[in-house]
């Protein structure tokens, strides 16, 4: 399946360029075990002209045939290449960016592959019940992996500490992983899914009024 590329995205999101749109599929709680229960989702990548993508996953706790029971929970963030920022760069807050980006180029952005030729990102994810993950990680054509840098917690939160998630695109779907330190227990399987993308859903990169 050919991955298309808008015109007009901004030159250091093209290595990420695979995840936009929206992608809806199903999975299984836990470490998918005949007893896991089932979940659908529906993930959305957008990108708005700025260089980061805006990630969202909705969820729904399921039957064994995928009829929806209830809502199960969502999540929101932003990803984005991990490089220095510059003072083309906008922020915090409302200050604006220079109105050019702050790599122009596809040679720009080659100069940030890493060791192993792929490029390191960092996303940042927003839960309920007030947790917040940082993480860190990398990108290497259709694969990611990600591993929490800090994972904040409001007073009175759930125990969560740590946190590693994959996701690759395997004839033309994505599938994840979640694994999940909490409770006490070290790093164990949470969830996965395999998603398929949704036609004619790649946002334009202007999109957002």
């Amino acid at each position: 399946m050919p991955i298309e590329i808008p015109t007009d995205l901004t030159p250091e999101l093209v290595p990420l360029s695979w995840l936009l749109g929206e992608w809806e599929g199903r999975g299984r709680l836990g470490a998918g075990e005949a007893d896991s229960e089932h979940f659908a989702q529906h993930v959305s990548f957008q990108n708005y002209g700025l260089p980061y993508l805006h990630y969202t996953a909705h969820s729904w706790l399921t039957d064994a045939d995928g009829v929806r029971l209830r809502p199960l929970s969502v999540e929101t963030g932003f990803w984005s290449l991990d490089r220095a920022l510059g003072e083309v760069d906008g922020g915090p807050g409302l200050i604006p960016a220079d109105i050019v980006p702050a790599l122009t180029t596809a040679e720009a952005v080659e100069e940030l592959r890493n060791d192993t030729g792929g490029f390191d990102i960092t996303a940042s994810i927003v839960h309920p019940g007030g947790i917040s993950e940082l993480y860190y990680g990398t990108i290497k054509g259709p694969q990611i992996e990600l591993s929490t840098d800090a994972v904040m917690r409001a007073a009175h939160s759930k125990d969560y500490t740590a946190a590693t998630r994959i996701f690759g695109l395997v004839n033309g779907n994505l599938f994840w992983r979640w694994d999940v330190a909490a409770q006490g227990n070290p790093l164990e399987a949470h969830a996965s899914a395999i998603l398929e993308k949704l036609p004619g859903a790649t946002p334009d990169v202007q999109g957002a009024e």
